[in-house]
């Protein structure tokens, strides 16, 4: 008995031993840099115009805007930008200021965590949440006058314009999927032992530290810092492919659309997410001389040219 009692308190010793090893790992290991930034205080530098948002949950959520100046306004249509990862809706202007000169007010929500938002850097609390702010922003812009909203999503924005879409089928005018698509050309990411053990560690024992940092072949980081290239495990997990895939028919006009040049997906993979969503109003364009996120400053015309064949 006294043998056994010994081996269960060297037992206990070693679980405790190995527990207090990877509360010190999570805690001491290496994490990506990040800037050290202050939104609020970099909100008062922003000259164009914008609205906060507060959500539900009490976060403040960055809305940018971009009016249209020359030609006459289409006064109760808007478009969304969702933008993709590591971005923030500062980054697409040059998608943003050709839409507003054609009449469009443009609006651009910067995901929570992201950008000019309030939040935890790369993180979100989860699914249902980021759902939740997606939907609240664009309950905000249909409040400021718009009862027509198109949503474009770009790169992992189409995953969020998709998400979105489909919760708020009737709620939305249009919907735009640029540069996204279920298969990639890149493999992977393989993470070393150590890597892993970081994640890991931190996912459990801190849930909210970003510690997996953005990589891809070919990928070069911007100086800006409102750029993000660290995250967390619970935000990267948050994307399932098999809720990205229309049931019905959408009841609105849908365009996809990818750079022949693009770096990311090839212009098959995008064919075959605009082959499964069901129904025919929809159309498939392929943009000339563009990669995954810099296009031919003429690719914005043929977009003005499809929102205008809509009707709005």
């Amino acid at each position: 008995m006294n043998r056994l009692i010994r081996i269960l308190k060297w037992f206990l010793l070693l679980v405790i031993g190995l527990v207090l090893l990877l509360v010190a790992y999570a805690f001491l290991a290496p994490i990506p840099e990040r800037p050290d930034i202050n939104v609020a205080t970099l909100r008062e530098e922003v000259t164009q115009p914008y609205h906060l948002l507060e959500t539900s949950d009490g976060e403040t959520l960055f809305i940018r805007r971009w009016d249209p100046v020359v030609r006459p306004a289409r006064r109760d249509v808007a478009v969304l930008i969702l933008h993709g990862i590591t971005a923030h809706s500062g980054a697409y202007d040059f998608m943003a200021e050709p839409l507003a000169a054609a009449g469009y007010t443009t609006f651009g929500l910067d995901y929570r965590g992201h950008g000019l938002s309030g939040g935890t850097r790369g993180d979100s609390p989860g699914k249902d949440r980021s759902q939740a702010d997606r939907v609240e922003a664009l309950r905000f812009i249909e409040n400021l006058g718009f009862s027509k909203v198109v949503v474009l999503g770009h790169s992992l924005g189409v995953a969020s314009a998709i998400y979105l879409a489909k919760e708020v089928p009737g709620d939305i005018a249009g919907l735009v999927l640029l540069s996204g698509a279920y298969q990639s050309k890149l493999p992977p990411r393989k993470f070393g032992f150590f890597e892993r053990l970081t994640i890991l560690t931190n996912a459990v024992l801190r849930p909210g530290r970003a510690v997996i940092e953005y990589q891809r072949e070919g990928h070069v980081k911007s100086k800006d810092p409102l750029f993000t290239y660290a995250y967390t495990l619970r935000f990267v997990t948050m994307l399932d492919m098999d809720e990205l895939v229309f049931d019905t028919a959408p009841p609105y006009p849908v365009l996809v659309g990818m750079g022949d040049q693009d770096e990311l997906f090839s212009v098959a993979a995008a064919r075959e997410l605009y082959e499964r969503i069901p129904g025919e109003d929809k159309d498939f364009w392929v943009m000339k001389g563009a990669l995954h996120a810099t296009f031919p400053p003429d690719t914005w015309l043929e977009l003005v040219a499809w929102l205008d064949a809509q009707g709005f």
